[in-house]
């Protein structure tokens, strides 16, 4: 049974939709951040796993679902400190934090700027730059979306998100992605697009000391195996796993093997 939804508000006063999964006593606890334009039920496959002997937070980032969306700018360092927030409402001092894409911009900078709250870091399918040409490629899709409506992107999108096996036999998961996807404001995934394409962490990568795992598919050429490379070399005794046969969502594509590599995760911080 998925726990009931609930909401707090940010500093600035911004709705953040959550739900709480698991043990809610446990020390175990652990923090998953959604990609961009999807929200809190991205993690719903590898979240239930992990409450068998955990407590989960799952939730809407801002611009996201069911959170509120105020006008920009977004930052990651942003997102992080709404997080931050979130965790403070109900109560947990620290926890592993992990993210999928964009979700993972947000976990690294939440490790970079809320470090004592930081257990471990799980930085998956995701990247601290996405390159030189990154503002004006991400401002490109946004103004895409903008013109031609979400829609437009769909095609894009899915083929990035999963390989031709896995659409083809998760039609299901594959739907509801493309469901959460159009749901999106515009004007919010408009602003989420120009933070990733200014983000930029490398600087953080050294200072980074809690345990981190980095992982990525394959096949993922939304952020390639050399991004995650940059994470792992940058990040002093962080694990690098590459996941074969895998694209850009690997928390839908292979849960089981995310929910393997997360429970070592937070073994790891309790250690």
């Amino acid at each position: 049974m998925v726990a009931e939804l609930a909401e707090t508000r940010t500093a600035d006063g911004t709705r953040i939709v959550y739900r709480l999964l698991g043990r809610p006593q446990s020390e175990r606890r652990i923090a998953l951040v959604h990609s961009l334009a999807m929200d809190h039920t991205f993690w719903l496959p590898v979240a239930e796993r992990l409450a068998a002997d955990a407590s989960v937070l799952v939730y809407d980032c801002r611009g996201h679902g069911q959170s509120g969306k105020p006008p920009g700018p977004y930052t990651t360092p942003l997102f992080a400190a709404d997080l931050a927030n979130l965790m403070d409402t109900i109560g947990w001092p620290s926890a592993t934090v992990a993210g999928a894409s964009m979700g993972g911009c947000v976990s690294l900078a939440f490790g970079a700027h809320f470090a004592k709250c930081t257990q471990a870091l799980g930085l998956i399918d995701t990247t601290a730059w996405y390159g030189p040409d990154a503002p004006k490629a991400w401002e490109q899709r946004a103004q895409k979306a903008k013109a031609e409506g979400l829609k437009g992107l769909i095609d894009f999108q899915v083929t990035r998100w999963f390989g031709d096996v896995f659409r083809e036999q998760h039609k299901d998961v594959v739907q509801h992605c493309i469901d959460v996807f159009l749901a999106n404001d515009l004007s919010a995934y408009a602003e989420t697009c120009r933070m990733l394409g200014t983000n930029d962490l490398r600087a953080a990568l050294p200072g980074i000391s809690c345990p981190t795992t980095v992982i990525v598919g394959d096949e993922d050429y939304a952020a390639p195996p050399a991004m995650a490379e940059a994470l792992h070399a940058g990040i002093r005794n962080s694990r690098y796993v590459l996941i074969e046969k895998a694209r850009h969502l690997t928390p839908l594509e292979v849960p089981d093997r995310i929910t393997e590599e997360l429970e070592q995760l937070i073994a790891s911080a309790a250690a």
